[in-house]
């Protein structure tokens, strides 16, 4: 699995929030020329690319893009007030280190913090809610007031990106933000790598498609291949209490916020999961979209599933395993190679 980490390590240093993902996408298309591939772009930026086969096209999607914040108010302290990218949380981002990207290509550091953050001074700090009109982007910057901070380029509506501050252990288990789904996007551009590197044959067409607005609902509401007919999120496996999946398994998903996943293909997953005798979990994801759930709300007429190496603390620090990252790698491949 060495080869799936050296590739997320390069995806994940790569700042890519909803909307701010065109350097990710770079690289993307970068590496898969580099293999040997033809990748396409689509306009809202997402990356297509047909890995080869013929006959019952299968789609497996994943997104580049992350959670992230963006500036929405200069405050008179000279501080940023932030709104947010995705369902990034301020209870998982307090005391993060970020940086801000402005629009004239100048990048500065920051920390996020409470408005009033030291507890020798604030009594009632352990009380406070933690949102994002309650905290600050404090800058490593001589800032004292709006126009400081405005006379270094800084503007509303700049990116933040929060460190992810990534790191793999002794033990095989892989930390960071943005796993999700980073993780899918290293494992689909290693079974790239592999197919031109092993000559691996396909039973059928298959495509890979990488997008970059599945935080905000849309990343295969376009876009999509006509001739597909399945279509397969390879995303993030909930790993919480009451659920089954864990960071070391693939996790098959039959039902989520949406609705049940196609019962058929759902079957198959299944049955190739058992064959091939790989460790992986049934569950039901209650707060939870796809971007196959996207593919389906947006008309297209295709069967969907949705699998994914197991990801514990989503949206926040996040964790999985390398044996989650095997196990669903060979899940796509099993579904896919003669």
């Amino acid at each position: 699995m060495n080869s799936i980490v050296t590739e997320l390590e390069k995806i994940i240093s790569i700042d890519s929030p909803t909307g701010f993902t065109k350097a990710a996408a770079d690289y993307l298309v970068d590496r898969l020329n580099a293999l040997g591939y033809s990748p396409e772009r689509t306009n809202k930026g997402c990356v297509l690319c047909c890995l080869g086969g013929e006959g019952d096209p299968v789609v497996f999607s994943a997104h580049l893009d992350t959670l992230g914040g963006m500036v929405a108010e200069i405050k008179g302290n000279g501080r940023l007030r932030l709104t947010r990218i995705g369902g990034m949380n301020p209870n998982n981002a307090e005391c993060e280190n970020a940086k801000v990207y402005t629009r004239g290509g100048k990048v500065y550091e920051g920390c996020l913090q409470m408005n009033d953050p030291s507890v020798h001074v604030n009594g009632e700090y352990s009380k406070q809610e933690r949102s994002w009109d309650s905290m600050e982007l404090v800058l490593d910057e001589p800032v004292k007031s709006k126009d400081d901070t405005a006379a270094l380029g800084i503007a509303t509506g700049d990116y933040v990106c929060f460190d992810p501050r990534f790191r793999v252990t002794e033990k095989g288990y892989i930390k960071s933000r943005f796993l999700d789904d980073k993780l899918s996007v290293a494992i689909l551009v290693d079974f790239a790598r592999r197919i031109k590197e092993e000559k691996l044959a396909l039973r059928r067409k298959v495509y890979i498609y990488v997008t970059v607005f599945e935080e905000v609902g849309h990343g295969c509401s376009s876009g999509v291949p006509e001739d597909a007919i399945d279509i397969i999120s390879v995303d993030m496996g909930c790993v919480g209490q009451g659920l089954a999946c864990t960071e070391e398994q693939v996790s098959i998903c039959v039902k989520d916020s949406h609705g049940p996943y196609n019962y058929d293909l759902t079957g198959e997953l299944i049955e190739t999961a058992k064959k091939l005798g790989l460790d992986y979990a049934l569950d039901v994801y209650p707060f939870y979209g796809s971007d196959a759930d996207a593919a389906l709300d947006a008309g297209y007429d295709m069967r969907h599933g949705l699998i994914g190496a197991g990801v514990y603390a989503s949206h926040g620090y996040e964790r999985s395993h390398v044996n989650g990252a095997e196990n669903t790698l060979k899940l796509v491949m099993g579904m896919t190679v003669k």
